[in-house]
C-alpha cells in the first residue's frame, strides 16, 4: 500500500500564469479570490444544523490528513463538505464543460480527485468513518444530510 507522501503518481497540474499559456481577466482573479476553502456557506449551514441537535465537534483538524471540516473525535467520524467544480461532481459528464482553460483546470480537479480518496483511504487505516458530502446537497438536503450523521452516530453509541 502507498503512503499519503508517495509523490510518484500523483497528477501534474501546470502553473496557472501567464507563462504557461493561461489567460486571466482581473475580474476572474478577483472573483477567485474570493472563494473560501474553509467556512463556506453550505459547512456553516451543516455546523449550525449539527450543533442544534447537539453534535458537538472540532472543526479543521491540522493533525489529520484532509483536514476535516468537521471532526467528531469521540466517534472517530470526519466529515467534509466539498465544492462541486473543485471535487469533480459527475465529472465525466461536467469535464467537458470546461471551455477555458483546460489544460490547467481538468489536471487540477483531476488531482483533487485524486488526494481525495488518497486522504479517505489515510483517514480509513486511521479507523475514522469518512462521510463526504456535496455542497448542494448540504443546501438543497440539509435534513437527509444530518439524518445520516445522526444514524451513524447513533449505531457508534449502541456498539460502546
Amino acid at each position: 500500500m502507498k503512503s499519503y507522501e508517495d509523490k510518484q503518481d500523483i497528477i501534474k497540474v501546470p502553473r496557472f500564469e501567464e507563462s504557461a499559456g493561461f489567460y486571466t481577466s482581473k475580474q476572474r482573479s478577483r472573483m477567485m479570490a474570493g472563494i473560501k476553502g474553509k467556512n463556506s456557506k453550505p459547512e456553516i449551514m451543516l455546523r449550525k444544523a449539527l450543533w442544534a441537535k447537539n453534535i458537538r465537534f472540532r472543526l479543521h483538524d491540522k493533525s489529520l490528513p484532509g483536514r476535516p471540516d468537521i471532526l467528531i473525535k469521540k466517534y472517530k467520524l470526519a466529515i467534509f463538505v466539498d465544492g462541486e467544480f473543485w471535487h469533480g461532481f459527475d465529472w465525466k459528464h461536467n469535464k467537458d464543460r470546461i471551455k477555458t482553460n483546460r489544460l490547467f483546470w481538468i489536471p487540477k480537479i483531476e488531482r483533487n480527485m485524486q488526494k481525495d480518496e488518497r486522504v479517505n483511504r489515510v483517514l480509513r487505516d486511521m479507523g475514522y468513518t469518512v462521510f463526504r458530502f456535496w455542497s448542494q446537497d448540504v443546501l438543497k438536503r440539509l435534513p437527509v444530510v444530518v439524518n445520516q450523521i445522526e444514524l451513524f452516530l447513533e449505531t457508534r453509541r449502541l456498539w460502546r
